[in-house]
């Protein structure tokens, strides 16, 4: 039996999966798409062919010895993508870790290589694969030559197989036939010009009747069609270029040894260690290795037995550091003595040779442990976890001055990962790679002792960055105000939402029946193909726009017609009933709990600007455009004897624009207490102040929040339907009005240009990659982030700021009230009637002087006997 070499064209497959494959980045911003779709093509081939022998060739960006030869040709390749330049270096580290022997060599081109090796060992003896995007490498098939050709669509790989009779039944020329078909026909993407005027069609043709254009140049009289006869004369000599262009070198001088290309297992460690870092987890499963760390490992214990369980939180008290953790140690612990929570083991480490887990048993029931672990969150100098606010509830004793979350220092090292967890904590910071397949015991020594190694490591990084203060007197302290929020809740009235849900339910019913009476027929609102049809085809409205599956019926579509067309108007309502109905009506009921109260999380490592989000449900996103919207906020209560008291930061990302930019008007205005939309009206309409209209002073409210968004002059002119150049001339107004605007927007793109990150007042850094992207919607997305950053995540920081003092003043004076909702630039306090007064004091004191800006805060305060009241 033959034995088998399989040849890949680096490049070529890099490019192809590159397109193929939706853009992927790991934790450390390092685009790894084009990496991940090489590897599943070579994978997929690797368990087709199960070859002997392996090579990758790739391509040295140099002219090539037949592009030389023709020195007058000005043909030019397509400059390759950044983000898939960055990729080449990283998918070469990764095939030598794999022990994958990659030829390269100035001068030729990757196929040149291919050809060669092909040739060298199909006479060896050897079938041969060769993998590739380049249908050129067709003329290599042979009988023993096999041509791959994948293809990566939404992440699945297909290949189409040639040998040269498959050549021949696809393109009706042999493999050899193929060079002169291309140099006839040219290949613009490979800088091969061919013969103008001349297509596949007429080049297949031509080369089935001649067999090579030089066979069909002596017969060029006779070619039809007469201009591709003209045009082979006229262009004979760039015709007789593009073949040798187009003709892959099977000769070429190149260092190849067959045994160097034997292959074996590519699942080494160093590899494994590669796939980590490039978070490429759903490929670890095809190594058996066993991840780095085994020093660490060979310090775990497992500790049973009160006397022994005593003496190890006697040991870890005395320490100055201590991680810790919480397991759910599924199907290791007997169901008697199994936590509701589902936790069945703790785990702790106080140095890198003190790591325990500890189960729970008859002795040690989970209590007691929570107890033991919650005097250590007491006394010891510094209580790490990961994931702090998840487990306050087990340690009631915790203080926040003392405790450490490695997650959130992780999160403000790189807020563009928002769903961190231990390991990649302790592969980004530790260098330790955690095998998945350990026991539960295992990971969690490991979660301890990445939260007690990580911490000081952590610290460093932040002190490094600027970014020690704004850890340890915002987010640390905001872990233990979220966890308060949450344990407190907000109250829901479930008959009250019901019957809205029914309301909304009636309205809906209503809305259908009137659009199909404007319509002349019953049809599936909610399918899009059918609306379409029924809009653009039956009702002939304009503005119609073509898709693959029929027309489009996005918002921005249907908005542009609501105002003419009463069927759309109605329609964009019923989206909206029905979107409320679901999401809300419907969807805040299965959140209600016994205690007739909906307690959802707050989340702080998930956006990138640092504001929080909200989920389970997520109450940031309650609708307040449109009444039927706001007035879902009258089923939120407050209990007997209580009110709810809303205090919102009034334009609050305007004045932070004012205090970066230093822009005096600006400044000026806010300190006069000035309606700065009318002001801004005023001068950018040319208009005295007092005689602006209200369509004036609504434009000029758009332009005013747009410019903190970096909106565009197109983004302008879609909000106030207008033209694009009446757009382009009030940003430019604006800009003559508030000049320091511009400039600090300008410092600001400047400096991310730069540095690669925004940065808050308070020093939260939001990293902005798409600025080095060669696509230049992304280029422009990273400079309207580089813009806004600054202001939305110093909002961000301040409400934080005003959560933080809030909640504790509230707990320092014992009071009855309580933090129970943020929603951006609004807080929710429940308040105990006779603390009204007291709670309208501690909001404006807290949210007016959560930052020393040079305009003052504002924050407006009502107080209500629902959210809807209170708002």
């Amino acid at each position: 039996m033959r034995e088998k070499i399989v040849l890949i064209d680096g490049h070529s497959i890099l490019n192809r999966a590159f397109y193929g494959v939706p853009d992927l980045t790991n934790s450390e911003g390092l685009h790894t798409n084009a990496v991940y779709g090489f590897l599943n093509i070579m994978f997929k081939i690797l368990d087709e062919e199960k070859p002997e022998y392996l090579t990758v060739t790739f391509d040295v960006h140099a002219p090539t010895f037949r592009h030389k030869m023709f020195a007058d040709y000005k043909g030019t390749r397509k400059p390759m993508a950044e983000e898939l330049r960055e990729q080449v270096p990283v998918i070469k580290e990764v095939l030598k870790a794999m022990k994958i022997e990659i030829i390269e060599q100035e001068g030729l081109e990757a196929d040149d290589l291919l050809g060669t090796i092909s040739r060298t060992c199909e006479e060896k003896g050897l079938d041969v694969a060769i993998i590739s995007g380049d249908r050129d490498t067709l003329q290599l098939a042979t009988e023993h030559v096999k041509i791959r050709i994948p293809k990566t669509k939404q992440g699945s790989t297909e290949v189409e197989d040639y040998n040269a009779a498959d050549v021949v039944e696809k393109y009706g020329v042999t493999p050899m036939e193929f060079i002169d078909v291309k140099a006839l026909m040219g290949d613009t993407s490979d800088n091969i010009p061919g013969v103008p005027g001349v297509g596949e069609k007429t080049a297949t043709k031509i080369i089935q009747q001649y067999q090579s254009i030089e066979n069909a140049y002596e017969h060029v009289d006779e070619i039809r069609p007469p201009r591709a006869s003209k045009n082979l004369k006229e262009y004979w000599e760039q015709a007789k270029m593009s073949k040798v262009l187009a003709t892959i070198e099977t000769h070429a001088d190149i260092p190849f040894e067959l045994e160097k290309a034997h292959f074996e297992n590519p699942y080494t460690e160093e590899a494994y260690v590669l796939f980590q870092r490039l978070q490429f987890k759903n490929m670890l499963s095809r190594f058996d290795v066993e991840a780095e760390g085994n020093d660490v490992e060979a310090a775990f214990r497992e500790v049973k037995g009160r006397d022994e369980i005593e003496r190890v939180f006697a040991e870890a008290l005395k320490a100055e550091r201590v991680g810790a953790a919480f397991s759910e140690d599924q199907g290791n612990v007997l169901p008697l003595f199994a936590h509701p929570s589902g936790f069945g083991r703790i785990a702790l480490s106080w140095g890198a040779d003190e790591i325990v887990s500890i189960p729970c048993d008859m002795d040690t029931d989970f209590d007691y442990l929570a107890g033991k672990l919650s005097e250590l969150a007491r006394t010891v100098p510094c209580f790490s976890m990961c994931g702090l606010k998840e487990y306050l509830k087990y340690l009631p004793e915790a203080k926040q001055e003392n405790s450490f979350d490695v997650i959130v220092a992780a999160y403000l090292l790189n807020p563009l990962k928002s769903d961190y967890d231990y390991t990649d904590v302790a592969r980004e910071h530790l260098g330790i790679l955690i095998d998945e397949k350990l026991s539960d015991a295992s990971k969690a020594c490991y979660e301890a002792y990445t939260a007690y190694a990580a911490a000081p490591v952590l610290e460093e990084k932040l002190k490094k960055s600027g970014m020690d203060s704004l850890f340890s007197e915002i987010e640390m302290p905001l872990v233990f105000t979220l966890f308060d929020m949450e344990q407190a809740g907000v109250r829901v009235e479930a008959e009250e939402l019901k019957r809205y849900g029914d309301q909304l339910g009636e309205r809906i019913v209503d809305l259908e029946k009137e659009i199909y009476e404007l319509a002349g027929e019953e049809f599936n609102i909610n399918s899009p193909k059918q609306l379409g049809v029924i809009l653009f085809d039956k009702l002939q409205m304009p503005h119609a726009k073509k898709t693959k599956t029929g027309y489009s019926t996005a918002a921005d579509v249907l908005e542009k017609l609501a105002p003419d067309y009463p069927i759309v108007e109605k329609i964009l309502d019923y989206r909206q009933l029905a979107k409320l109905k679901s999401t809300y009506a419907d969807g805040l009921a299965v959140f209600i709990g016994e205690d007739r109260r909906i307690h959802g999380k707050f989340n702080q490592t998930v956006t990138a600007t640092g504001r929080l989000s909200s989920t389970e449900p997520n109450l940031q996103n309650i609708p307040v455009r449109m009444e039927l919207g706001r007035l879902i906020r009258k089923v939120f209560v407050p209990e007997e004897g209580y009110v709810f008291v809303d205090a919102d930061y009034s334009q609050i990302e305007l004045r932070i624009l004012a205090h970066c930019s230093g822009d005096e008007q600006l400044i000026q205005a806010y300190r006069e207490a000035r309606d700065i939309h009318r002001m801004t009206a005023s001068q950018v309409f040319h208009t005295p102040f007092d005689e602006v209209t209200d369509l004036q002073r609504r434009n000029a409210k758009a332009v005013n929040f747009g410019i903190v968004y970096g909106i565009s002059s197109f983004g302008l002119s879609q909000d106030l339907s207008i033209t694009r150049k009446e757009a382009a001339e009030y940003i430019e107004h604006y800009f003559e009005t508030y000049p320091g605007v511009k400039k600090f927007l300008d410092d600001s793109v400047a400096h991310a240009k730069e540095n690669g990150y925004a940065v808050t007042l308070f020093g939260r850094r939001r990293p902005v990659p798409e600025l080095k992207s060669s696509n230049f919607m992304q280029r422009n997305f990273g400079e309207r982030v580089a813009m806004n950053a600054p202001i939305q995540g110093t909002a961000a920081d301040i409400i934080k700021i005003a959560m933080i003092g809030v909640n504790e003043e509230l707990k320092k004076r014992n009071m009855k009230s309580r933090l129970i909702l943020q929603v951006h630039d609004e807080l929710l306090i429940e308040t105990w009637e006779p603390e009204e007064t007291e709670v309208r004091e501690i909001l404006k004191d807290k949210m007016e002087n959560a930052a020393d800006l040079l305009v003052p805060l504002i924050a407006d305060i009502h107080t209500g006997r629902n959210w809807y009241e209170a708002k």
